[in-house]
């Protein structure tokens, strides 16, 4: 399966012209849709639609309810399943249960977590981080009508529902039913890491967080069995694990989950050439259930954080604290030699963390110009198309779409540049079929080429060897069919795949070719040579599966 990630009304405008572009969906190889916020927000400013002020209404400039469940039927038609966000940590001021909660409703307002001075607060806030210091700084907010602090993780005007409130699980839960009745089939729970609070923690990825996920799976696998979970964890590799479920929840918390992780290694070995931090800390993932499986991408809606940790830093020999500050200097272009073009978001003085927003072509150097840029969007798309799970197209990365120059000019977007990487999609470019770069093309071919290769179904696990050549990250999936070894070259010069590891994985044959260009790999002394930037998908092609040979 291939997903592909969107805002409705810059992909299409309303929910019916989206479902007239489902062809090129389908066309793309797309079977998973994810469309960005669309329940009904507060006025601007809501967070780019998560501040949701009503779950069961959609945006009136999209449509209405029977548009939704038009759409998902439309979509289903054509084998595209469709997954909506599910705010789970907040809801808008302007919520009914905000609003009752501030008209005196003693039910609603303990379904916040509100306090009558700065006593608890301050205590939460002795532990607590910031996750937007820069326009949303603390995480309390005062609210008159309440007469009391209500908590607030994100902005002033998104208030934290209280998940230790059985009524609010029950809410949620009636929620996501009503909205599988309209054809939803996944559901991205987001900002779940923060569900649970406690005093002393980050009040994130608490255990609470996977047993109240263990509860809506439970409802919705009675109700709606066709439904699945996708957790929104944007967490630690340490912590990311338990979000499919460890240990006696193995396989029964969320069924898909973000692999933030393989995300942001992708950018660092571009900027580095270097892929030895990568496979060091993506080896120390374990894989996930059986049942289960990573979302893979190069880039999504948000901007990128750079959650390398230092222990994985510092076992490859590098500074933690250093790279990281490289990585935001490089993708920022502030770099001396950089061929990127982000913007800095939110940057906080006191820790020294900037994330990075940017298409994911402007952060390759296609905006810069750089004649490199192509081959390494086309090897950002084969390294997540490879690794297994499903791997999720941002809108327009397919065909190269740049920052959006006049992000800003949209006042409730002026002060989030996250809007710069996310334009509106170029359809009379892309109907025109203006691929300049070869970069749809190219991304078309390695779609097509994962399709008819066995070894790259996500229920083959991924093992991700040690680097022989540092610039050179070894992804390999075994299966009865033979294994198949993936190969990407992170750096701007020639590499190589060393022949012992052919041989170890019984490779070193005749029928030895390179998937991707259909045909066989140069060889040096036995090792395969690897262009610039280049990616092969290497198999024994005489090994031909039952299946295969029963279509023939």
């Amino acid at each position: 399966m291939i997903g592909y990630a969107a805002y409705a009304d810059r992909f299409g405008g309303t929910l019916a012209e989206v479902g007239e572009r489902t062809a090129y969906l389908r066309d793309l190889g797309v079977g998973y849709l994810h469309l960005m916020p669309l329940l009904t927000p507060r006025p601007a400013p809501n967070d780019g639609g998560y501040a949701v002020m009503d779950y069961r209404s959609v945006r009136p400039d999209l449509g209405t309810t029977d548009d939704l469940r038009s759409l998902a039927t439309t979509l289903r038609e054509q084998g595209i399943s469709l997954c909506l966000d599910l705010v789970l940590n907040h809801v808008a001021r302007e919520h009914e249960w905000a609003v009752a909660a501030r008209a005196g409703d003693r039910d609603k307002r303990a379904y916040f977590h509100v306090y009558d001075d700065r006593a608890e607060p301050d205590a939460y806030e002795a532990s607590l981080p910031e996750v937007f210091p820069d326009f949303a700084p603390g995480n309390f907010t005062w609210d008159d009508e309440l007469a009391g602090w209500v908590w607030t993780t994100f902005n002033d005007y998104q208030w934290d529902v209280n998940w230790s409130n059985p009524s609010v699980l029950c809410e949620y839960a009636d929620i996501i039913l009503g909205l599988a009745n309209l054809g939803v089939e996944v559901f991205r729970l987001d900002a779940i890491a923060f569900l649970w609070k406690r005093l002393g923690t980050d009040c994130q990825n608490q255990p609470e967080v996977h047993e109240l996920t263990r509860a809506l799976r439970t409802v919705a696998r009675i109700a709606a069995p066709a439904v699945l979970f996708k957790a929104e964890a944007i967490v630690g590799p340490t912590d990311l694990p338990a979000y499919l479920g460890v240990g006696d929840h193995a396989g029964r918390v969320s069924d898909l989950a973000y692999h933030n992780g393989l995300m942001v290694q992708v950018w660092s070995m571009l900027a580095s050439g270097d892929a030895r931090l990568a496979a060091y800390a993506l080896q120390q993932l374990p894989p996930p259930p059986s049942t289960t499986a990573w979302v893979t991408y190069a880039r999504c809606h948000d901007d990128i954080g750079w959650a390398i940790s230092d222990e994985d830093a510092r076992a490859v020999g590098l500074d933690p604290v250093a790279h990281r500050r490289f990585l935001s200097d490089w993708y920022s272009g502030a770099h001396p030699g950089s061929w990127a073009r982000g913007l800095v978001f939110q940057q906080n003085e006191a820790t020294g963390d900037r994330r990075i927003s940017g298409t994911l072509a402007s952060l390759a150097g296609l905006e810069a110009g750089d004649p490199g840029a192509t081959a390494r969007i086309l090897l950002a798309h084969a390294l997540i198309l490879s690794f297994g799970g499903i791997p999720v197209l941002w809108m327009g990365d397919e065909v190269g779409l740049l920052n959006d120059p006049g992000w800003a000019d949209e006042p409730a977007h002026a002060a989030d540049n996250r809007w710069a990487h996310r334009p509106q999609m170029p359809w009379d470019l892309v109907e025109g079929h203006a691929d300049p770069h070869g970069i749809e093309a190219g991304i078309r071919d390695l779609i097509d080429v994962r399709r008819d290769l066995p070894q790259l179904h996500s229920a083959t696990p991924t093992e991700v060897w040690d680097p022989r050549d540092p610039r050179v990250l070894l992804l390999v999936r075994r299966h009865p069919d033979g294994p198949l070894l993936a190969a990407h070259n992170v750096s701007g010069e020639e590499a190589w795949v060393a022949a012992d590891v052919l041989h170890w994985l019984g490779l070193h044959t005749p029928g030895l070719r390179d998937a991707i260009t259909g045909t066989a790999p140069e060889l040096h002394d036995g090792a395969v040579r690897l262009a610039p930037y280049a990616a092969a998908w290497l198999h024994d092609s005489d090994l031909v599966s039952g299946d295969q040979l029963r279509g023939r």
